[in-house]
C-alpha cells in the first residue's frame, strides 16, 4: 500500500508543482515523512529531486550564469554541509515528550519539531503574497547561497530562497531557471554526500525499487503537467496543499506521525 501511495503521491507533487507554486521537495517530503522516520525521508526526498533537478539541468543547465553560479553556489556548499550536519545531529537527539492516546504511544522529538516549523514557515513563505514580493538586491547573493544551502541541508527547503535572492540579479527567464537549476544540483550533491554516511544507507538499502519508483513517478507528473499547460500559479490549488502541509507539519510535531 505505501508503495502505491507514495509513487502517486509524486506523480501528483510533481505535477501540482507547475500549479502551486511549491517545490517538489516541500511536496513530497511530508509524504515520505508518513512511512519514514523524518531524517530518512528527507534523504529520500533528495534523492528524488536531484534527479528531477538532473532531467531539468540537461533542459535549461546551458542558460546558466556562471557568474552568480559560484557566487551564490560557493557559499551554499559550506552551510549545506552545516545544514546536513545539524540534520543528522538532531536525529541522534533523545525524544523531548512521550505521552499515550487509546494505548498507543508517541513520541515528540527534536527532529521532527524543528522540521514540522520549517514546513509551516516555508509553506507560508510561498503561501502568503506579501512575501512573495521578497526580494533582495545582487549584493547579497553570498548571503542567500548561505541561508538556501543551510536549510536545503536541514530540511530540504531551499527553493524559495534561492529565487528571492535570485529575482533582482537581472537574469532572463531561461538564465533565472537555469542558474536555479545548477544551484539547487550543487545543494542537492552535497547534502546527499552528507546523508550518506548514515541515512541514505538505510534508506536505499532497503527501500532501492520504491525510491526508483518515485523517481519515475515524479518524472510522469512533470511531463504530464508541462504538456497541459504552462506554469502557473492557482490559488485555491495553493491554499489546498497549504492545509495539507500545515496537517503533516502538525503530526510531525506532536509526533503523531
Amino acid at each position: 500500500m505505501e508503495f502505491f501511495i507514495i509513487c502517486i503521491s509524486a506523480v501528483v507533487a510533481s505535477f501540482l508543482t507547475l500549479f502551486s507554486g511549491f517545490g517538489l521537495g516541500t511536496l513530497l517530503m511530508p509524504v515520505f515523512a508518513i512511512f519514514f522516520p523524518v531524517n530518512v525521508a528527507i534523504a529520500l526526498t533528495a534523492i528524488v529531486h536531484l534527479f528531477n533537478n538532473l532531467f531539468k539541468l540537461a533542459l535549461l543547465g546551458k542558460y546558466a550564469n556562471r557568474t552568480i553560479v559560484f557566487r551564490f553556489g560557493l557559499p551554499a556548499i559550506g552551510a549545506t554541509f552545516l545544514g546536513a550536519w545539524t540534520l543528522l545531529y538532531l536525529s541522534e537527539l533523545r525524544h523531548l515528550v512521550t505521552y499515550q492516546i487509546a494505548g498507543h504511544s508517541f513520541q515528540i522529538t527534536p527532529v521532527k519539531l524543528i522540521v514540522s516549523i520549517l514546513m509551516v514557515f516555508f509553506a507560508l513563505l510561498e503561501l502568503i503574497p506579501r512575501f512573495e514580493m521578497i526580494s533582495f538586491e545582487k549584493k547579497y547573493l553570498p548571503l542567500g547561497g548561505v541561508m538556501s544551502g543551510f536549510f536545503g541541508g536541514l530540511s530540504g527547503h531551499q527553493g524559495a530562497l534561492r529565487s528571492a535572492f535570485l529575482i533582482k540579479a537581472g537574469l532572463s527567464k531561461e538564465g533565472f531557471i537555469g542558474t536555479g537549476v545548477v544551484i539547487a544540483c550543487i545543494v542537492d550533491i552535497t547534502r546527499i554526500s552528507i546523508y550518506s554516511s548514515q541515512l541514505l544507507f538505510i534508506g536505499i538499502s532497503d527501500n532501492s525499487i520504491l525510491l526508483l519508483a518515485a523517481v519515475i513517478s515524479a518524472f510522469i507528473g512533470a511531463f504530464i503537467g508541462n504538456r497541459l499547460v504552462k506554469k502557473i500559479t492557482m490559488r485555491v490549488i495553493q491554499i489546498i496543499v497549504s492545509v495539507m502541509l500545515f496537517g503533516i507539519a502538525l503530526g510531525l510535531g506532536t509526533g503523531l506521525i
